[in-house]
């Protein structure tokens, strides 16, 4: 089906497109050459799932964007301290080539910049510049997943151009802080930066950050997760060069860009971007690389400071009807139909705060399962999402989910929430529609009955509970002695209500004893902020009002007729009038609707059961 995650980047690269501002890099005559362009971005979930469009198969040098990875190698090799003692972790305010150091502590002022990404390199472990290049080389490919390999038209031509990088190195080995050759170590940090990726690569590498140091593509650890927080920390603060500040507070993510017109970002524990796009702006920043990620982090809400409680998959449980019937009784052909077709109707159990990582793993489970049925010849009919466990739900997971929805239904699957906290109280589209594509219940079992009905109302060709009855053969006019059943229906009358009719509105005084014949009713609970969440789906042999009647009280649940439905009311007065006419045949009543009535409560309770409340 298709993918509402897709569907938003392939939004964002149509609107950036369009922006021609910004020119290649021209002091290395290879990147001079590059087609401006070509534009790509990849969204790299921390469980390895990568989204793309665009030109993110097209090779070009990572430059920039490798000083974060080897400040980390440096960082593994050395250790913090000593790191610590060559290198300062404060934003320079300055271009990044700027040759200066710090006035006070004669250190570069951070690893992003050019002076302080020459010392990281020359801190990396080896005998000699090779031994440190191979090094630097394996670590990158397992941040990236696969083998990377240096451009050597790219390398040489930065050999020929790269004076102001050797003047950063004598100066650096001046002052103490690169030891031995300087022009050696400038070299080392040119291959570093001729290294061959992708777009497709760089939004791995984000994603393994974001994954804690470990390759979510390969489970390969390319980082210990005590330097990872190090490493995102000096990203957020110096990995825009002199625009870090706006970066922070328009985006929000720890980033780092590089001239060929690669931006990296990482939303930790969450997510990696990376876009690629060589027209750069003043800064030295891919002027399409940093609106598009402004656009992902404003639409799908990704800012580090709003990080909830987002779980790695929000789904918490997966199964079917099949394998959690409700507790409704069945006919045998309904049984062995359920057991047939139960698998076509899904229960999703979510759980943690629902931003836009969480939102996406629940599209994927759904999406994948919808796709998985169609291969198999078990297409979905339904899907069920639970969110009892759900706390925070942001307007961006809403949007997904009822996007997802509406894609559902599209494709003849019908999606429905069990969401008593009201936590989707926003969405109203595609996931509260009376007409049976789309409901809200409070409850799992009421749930899992609309699950079951859905299956077999499309499945089911045995023998089914009655879709319609008669006042003498409802189950509440056969529970009673047969001395008292003629006493009780000769007082009742029929009344119909065409689909879509509010049949009791919360407020409305007692209509008496509802007996639905035909048709079916929906029975909802009005919320503080107006909307309608279910209760629970009548059908033919069922009942309501009888709590408002005995009680002389008003309605406290909505009553909608979901089809054209008949019924039969014993209405307060004549119900009243059986005290005189024939007190046994009341008291026999009254029986049976405390029956029933135990038997809703002994529904609820295991219900509750099942879902771990009680």
């Amino acid at each position: 089906m298709t993918d509402v995650v897709q569907e938003i980047l392939e939004e964002v690269h149509a609107l950036c497109v369009a922006d021609t501002s910004g020119g290649v890099a021209d002091y290395i005559p290879e990147l001079a050459a590059a087609n401006p362009d070509r534009f790509g971005i990849c969204l790299t979930t921390a469980d390895g799932h990568v989204y793309q469009v665009g030109d993110t198969d097209v090779p070009f040098t990572i430059q920039s964007v490798s000083k974060p990875f080897t400040y980390a190698l440096a960082l593994t090799d050395r250790g913090e301290s000593a790191v610590a003692r060559k290198i300062d972790v404060e934003p320079s305010g300055e271009p990044f080539n700027e040759i200066s150091l710090d006035p006070v502590t004669e250190r570069p002022r951070n690893p992003m910049i050019n002076a302080g990404a020459i010392t990281s390199a020359s801190l990396v472990r080896g005998a000699t510049p090779d031994e440190q290049f191979e090094r630097i080389r394996a670590s990158f490919s397992r941040y990236a997943g696969r083998e990377l390999a240096m451009n050597a038209a790219v390398h040489a031509s930065e050999s020929r151009t790269g004076h102001r990088n050797r003047a950063i190195g004598h100066m650096l080995r001046s002052f103490g802080i690169v030891e031995g050759d300087p022009d050696a170590m400038v070299d080392l940090y040119f291959r570093q930066c001729s290294l061959d990726v992708t777009c497709r690569d760089i939004g791995v590498m984000a994603a393994t950050l974001a994954n804690n140091g470990l390759n979510p593509c390969t489970d390969v650890r390319a980082l210990e997760p005590v330097l990872v927080e190090r490493v995102l920390s000096v990203m957020t603060t110096c990995g825009m060069y002199d625009g870090a500040g706006d970066w922070v507070n328009r985006v929000g993510l720890p980033a780092k860009s590089g001239v060929a017109g690669a931006v990296l970002a990482v939303l930790p524990g969450q997510l990696g971007i990376s876009v690629f796009s060589p027209r750069l702006d003043a800064h030295g920043n891919s002027v399409r690389g940093v609106m598009a990620c402004r656009e992902l982090s404003s639409r799908l809400e990704l800012h580090f400071l709003h990080v909830g409680r987002a779980a790695r998959s929000a789904v918490r449980a997966e199964y079917t009807v099949a394998d959690s019937p409700s507790r409704r009784r069945r006919t045998a052909a309904e049984q062995e139909t359920l057991a047939a077709r139960g698998r076509r109707v899904r229960v999703f159990e979510l759980h943690g705060d629902l931003l836009f990582s969480a939102a996406e793993s629940v599209v994927r489970a759904v999406s994948t399962a919808v796709d998985h049925g169609a291969d198999d010849g078990s297409a979905l009919d339904g899907v069920i999402l639970d969110m009892r466990r759900v706390d925070e739900v942001s307007d961006v997971a809403r949007s997904m989910l009822d996007t997802l929805a509406a894609g559902l239904r599209r494709q003849g699957c019908a999606a429905v929430l069990v969401d008593p906290r009201g936590a989707m109280a926003h969405t109203v589209s595609s996931l509260s529609e009376h007409d049976g594509s789309g409901r809200v219940f409070d409850d799992l079992d009421s749930a899992l009955r609309w699950g079951e009905d859905t299956v077999l109302d499309r499945w089911c060709g045995g023998a089914r509970q009655p879709t319609e009855v008669t006042v003498v053969q409802h189950p509440i006019i056969t529970a009673l002695d047969e001395a008292y059943r003629d006493a009780v229906t000769s007082r009742t009358t029929d009344a119909h209500y065409s689909a879509g009719t509010v049949i009791a509105e919360v407020g409305d005084v007692s209509l008496g004893l509802v007996m639905v014949l035909s048709g079916r009713v929906a029975v909802d609970f009005i919320g503080a902020d107006g909307r309608a969440r279910a209760v629970s789906t009548l059908s033919a042999g069922m009942s309501f009002g009888e709590m408002p009647l005995v009680r002389r009280s008003r309605f406290g649940l909505r009553i909608t007729a979901v089809k054209d439905t008949t019924v039969a009311i014993l209405g307060p007065k004549d119900f009243d009038a059986l005290t005189e006419s024939n007190p046994h045949a009341k008291t026999a009543l009254l029986e049976v609707l405390l029956d029933r009535a135990y038997e809703q409560a002994e529904s609820i309770v295991a219900a509750l059961r099942r879902s771990g409340v009680v």
